[in-house]
């Protein structure tokens, strides 16, 4: 695949897949070399190379039709069960528009409204992500105009997803992660769910109530879906690998982190919740919402960059020990991460590097209203007194 996912044209790279998955850094390294050494191979004789051209995309797109199809298992409609339902689709000028003319509208959905489906690199509209602000109100907003049942969002090459209600409502992020992970459970009860690290505590609760396991580990989807590859193989049923960016892996496809896929399982759940007077948001109504969430990025302005954020993240351990109602989590593999009580509230926040860019990320989550300045006010002095931060965004 040729793609430089939601980032601006010039980032395209390739990305590769075998039928085992996605390559992992060391088969990139492999090819890289191989590519190096290439031309003088190709130098002592002659060769031709050989390309087939296939059309992927009508046999991906009718493989979801026909999951849709026997997942509804409507008796009324069996060949277009979404008949009577309005459904649009927001592929933000990325690859996801075949979704409405190979998928939606095959099965017999009204489709009007569907926007920006025709590919642009340039991003005219918005940048294709389900974890961006603007982008998730574009489709909301589409949903409120056309009164349309759901509204879709896909990212640029389909890997990631997210779905809006008809009252604009958006499952991105926790709320998608809890959505599908109630889906999921209900067919396999006491399965395991691997996320992200940043995801919310309200999510684990969750998670829990519904009688499965929350396996936290680290951001970059490639290690949330190696970790579930990794627990199936030592025997834990691990049936989703997730991250609050949107991409989601399942077991049943082998752990490929495919949007399209995702919105299938979502499509299916919500048909069959319709038919006993439900929608979606029934399955998450006891997943608890933060009052108040902040996030600080601070660009590393020295290098090492790697072992520059991880010096001062172990600092930020020692300082966040010896402040008063704030509590290390032990144990946590990314970064630092901290429990609040007492006078900054109920709530949470993690310290962690970005895994693509230079920064130090910091997410707040708080289940008081009002307490975010209190916690500012008591840990940003630690990152304005690093003089290998910018915070100049913070005066």
């Amino acid at each position: 695949m040729i793609t430089a996912s939601h980032l601006p044209f010039e980032y395209n790279g390739l990305k590769f897949f075998t039928k085992t998955g996605g390559a992992e850094h060391e088969d990139i390294e492999a090819i890289l070399e191989y590519a190096y050494e290439m031309p003088e191979a190709f130098a002592e004789e002659e060769q031709t190379a050989v390309v087939t051209e296939m059309d992927l995309l009508s046999t991906y797109a009718a493989d979801l039709q026909e999951k849709i199809r026997k997942g509804i298992a409507s008796a009324e409609n069996p060949e277009k069960p979404l008949t009577g339902r309005h459904i649009i689709v927001d592929a933000g000028n990325g690859a996801g528009g075949f979704f409405v003319e190979r998928v939606l509208q095959p099965l017999g959905a009204d489709t009007s409204g569907s926007q920006f489906l025709d590919p642009d690199g340039t991003f005219p509209n918005h940048v294709p992500n389900p974890d961006n602000k603007a982008a998730m109100k574009s489709i909301q907003d589409a949903v409120i105009a056309n009164k349309a049942d759901l509204g879709i969002i896909f990212d640029t090459d389909v890997d990631r997803s997210a779905i809006v209600d008809s009252d604009g409502k958006a499952f991105n992020r926790n709320n998608l992660i809890a959505l599908i992970s109630a889906v999921l459970l209900n067919a396999e009860p006491g399965a395991t769910i691997v996320t992200n690290s940043a995801t919310s505590a309200h999510l684990e609760t969750f998670i829990t109530g519904l009688g499965g396991v929350q396996d936290r580990y680290l951001t970059g989807y490639r290690n949330v879906i190696n970790r579930g590859i990794e627990l199936n193989e030592a025997g834990t049923n691990a049936v989703l690998a997730i991250e609050t960016s949107g991409h989601a892996a399942l077991k049943e496809n082998y752990f490929l982190d495919d949007g399209a896929y995702l919105i299938a399982k979502l499509l299916i759940a919500d048909a069959q919740l319709s038919t006993e007077g439900k929608r979606l948001g029934d399955l998450i109504a006891t997943l608890g919402q933060p009052a108040e969430t902040m996030e600080y990025r601070f660009t590393i302005i020295e290098e090492p960059i790697f072992e520059v954020g991880n010096a001062i993240i172990k600092d930020f351990a020692a300082f966040i020990a010896a402040t008063e109602d704030m509590a290390l989590i032990a144990n946590h593999l990314e970064g630092v991460r901290v429990n609040l009580s007492g006078q900054y509230g109920e709530g949470w926040f993690i310290l962690r590097l970005s895994l693509h860019e230079p920064l130090l990320v910091w997410t707040i989550e708080s289940d008081a209203v009002g307490k975010l300045p209190l916690i500012a006010q008591t840990v940003l002095p630690f990152f304005k007194g690093r003089p290998e931060l910018d915070t100049g965004h913070l005066h």
